[in-house]
């Protein structure tokens, strides 16, 4: 599956939160509030000693899963390196864990992402190109977008020859509602440059992800 996603929210990279909406953020009293709602509209008490903390928890807890909308792809990856020694060949980051969360059911997304470029006289530090999985991975996503955005934000900062991502991942919107199929994996890939327009060059890339020796 080849995933192109062109269509970005606007201002998407600087954390806005929407597709070109601007939203009030609630207050945190606001958004304890709505979990208590929540709480009573699946029939629990939200007064029993077990849940009496538990909107300020989520609310909490809230903050720390989503913190991707408040952070920008340019700050992580704007700090490339150009002493290279002359290396063009490709560099793969693979493996990266990474979890996210359904914006259709708000339920988690667990999996593993690849990512590999082609450099054109600049390198990014290895760390970045997690972080940035993790920024995007924090926030409501579909996989597809995930997928895509991840490519975009690499491509448009360090502008290399070409950029690759695979992403894997099990979805419990799948697992634990509907048709609920456990140990079902669904694989994304998207390209850019060289990746795009060379079969060999997509070929190494594929051939990097699974040779495990």
């Amino acid at each position: 599956m080849d995933a192109i996603i062109k269509n970005f929210p606007k201002g998407l990279d600087e954390g806005a939160e929407g597709d070109n909406v601007a939203v009030e953020k609630p207050t945190e009293a606001e958004a304890m509030a709505a979990v208590e709602v929540l709480l009573r509209w699946i029939g629990e008490n939200p007064e029993r000693e077990g849940l009496r903390d538990t909107p300020a928890r989520v609310a909490k807890a809230y903050l720390e899963l989503f913190s991707g909308y408040g952070q920008s792809a340019k700050e992580i990856l704007g700090r490339t390196f150009e002493e290279v020694s002359g290396y063009d060949e490709l560099v793969l980051v693979r493996d990266i864990p990474f979890f996210s969360h359904c914006e259709h059911h708000m339920v988690p997304i667990l999996g593993k992402a690849h990512i590999g470029y082609l450099p054109d006289g600049r390198v990014l530090g290895l760390s970045k190109i997690a972080r940035v999985v993790d920024l995007f991975g924090r926030r409501l996503q579909t996989q597809e977008a995930l997928t895509a955005q991840i490519a975009e934000a690499i491509d448009t900062t360090l502008k290399p020859r070409g950029v690759a991502v695979m992403i894997e991942a099990e979805h419990m919107c799948m697992v634990m509602r509907g048709v609920q199929k456990l140990g079902s994996t669904t694989l994304t890939s998207t390209f850019t440059g060289q990746f795009k327009t060379e079969p060999q060059e997509q070929a190494r890339f594929m051939s990097m992800l699974r040779n495990r020796d």
